[in-house]
């Protein structure tokens, strides 16, 4: 009777994607839509005036009457779907899939429709993000069901015809009411895949994640490890070593450091060229014999190992003298 509530088993589907469609898409999808679950409901012995439908535009909200067994729908009405359209998505370039949300609870009707909280639920459950990530990483599923609590510990618990409930898994969603538990299962596997498994966006640069992990060779110059600092030495281990005949002897002009390595490897260096025997790099000056010119670009004190002549030179006010 019209303005009072009634005990029913609520099915709301949706489509997945149909914003995408064009104006002259949306009619076949719909037609298609009515097809795969109205046969199911034939299939599963279901119809009016036990079966009450309410056009959604892109989906249809069903109420099915107190008598009948919800185990019918949890187990024979899914199954059909899967398999109706697992037969109209051969063909079609851009497949029908649908997201179905099933709940039980007292539903009002009235000169409009159906309403209630049951009702509401059911719709949210359909259209929460969870389902839509488990039906995009599901790539090759044409179905998602999610699933109150109360029809999974009522209803898919105690198993039935097509019912196997070791293939639901629970997910807490975020709903407008606030948090609730739900089921989810994809017909045709054994488990649904885990609804955040997609590729997400990355982070702008400047976003609060920092910038994005490069997928090519890396361009940025990662500091040098303590070990390369502490194999340099310092420039008083240097002079310790022997002559700067000797350290241009220890290695090639790779192994020699640049301006920029100075702060740290500690080992002198010019901006182009490398030592050559007998000399020690000094900015743009050489130094000759036993007298060290200026423009030596040094932090901290050291000393520089020039023709077999040693010279102490104080850098700590971080110029050269």
């Amino acid at each position: 009777m019209e303005g009072e509530a009634a005990y029913g088993f609520i099915v709301n589907v949706d489509a997945q994607g149909s914003g995408l469609l064009s104006d002259t898409e949306k009619p076949e999808m719909r037609r298609r839509l009515y097809d795969v679950t109205g046969t199911a409901f034939e299939q599963a012995g279901i119809r009016p005036p036990r079966l009450y439908q309410e056009d959604r535009g892109d989906g249809i909200l069903g109420v099915l009457a107190p008598d009948v067994p919800p185990v019918r729908v949890v187990g024979e009405w899914v199954e059909n779907l899967h398999q109706n359209l697992r037969e109209t998505n051969r063909d079609l370039r851009k497949p029908l899939r649908l997201r179905v949300g099933l709940h039980i609870g007292r539903v009002t009707a009235d000169a409009f429709g159906r309403s209630g909280r049951a009702v509401d639920l059911a719709c949210r459950l359909c259209d929460c993000g969870t389902a839509k990530a488990i039906l995009r990483a599901a790539a090759d599923a044409p179905l998602v069901v999610a699933a109150s609590d109360r029809v999974h510990e009522d209803f898919v618990l105690p198993g039935g015809r097509w019912v196997d409930p070791d293939h639901y898994r629970r997910h807490d969603v975020d709903l407008k009411e606030g948090r609730t538990t739900a089921w989810f299962m994809v017909p045709g596997r054994s488990e649904p895949p885990e609804p955040y498994t997609e590729q997400r966006p990355e982070p702008a640069a400047d976003g609060p994640g920092g910038p994005p992990e490069q997928s090519g060779p890396r361009t940025d110059h990662p500091p040098q490890p303590p070990a390369a600092a502490s194999t340099a030495g310092t420039a008083g281990d240097a002079a310790a070593a022997g002559t700067a005949d000797d350290a241009a002897a220890a290695g090639t002009p790779d192994d020699a450091a640049t301006v920029d390595d100075a702060p740290t490897a500690g080992t002198a260096a010019t901006a182009d060229d490398a030592p050559t025997a007998g000399t020690a790099a000094a900015g743009d000056d050489v130094a000759t014999g036993d007298r060290v010119v200026q423009n030596v670009d040094q932090y901290g004190t050291g000393r520089i190992v020039v023709a077999g002549t040693v010279d102490f030179i104080d850098l700590s006010d971080g110029g050269g003298r």
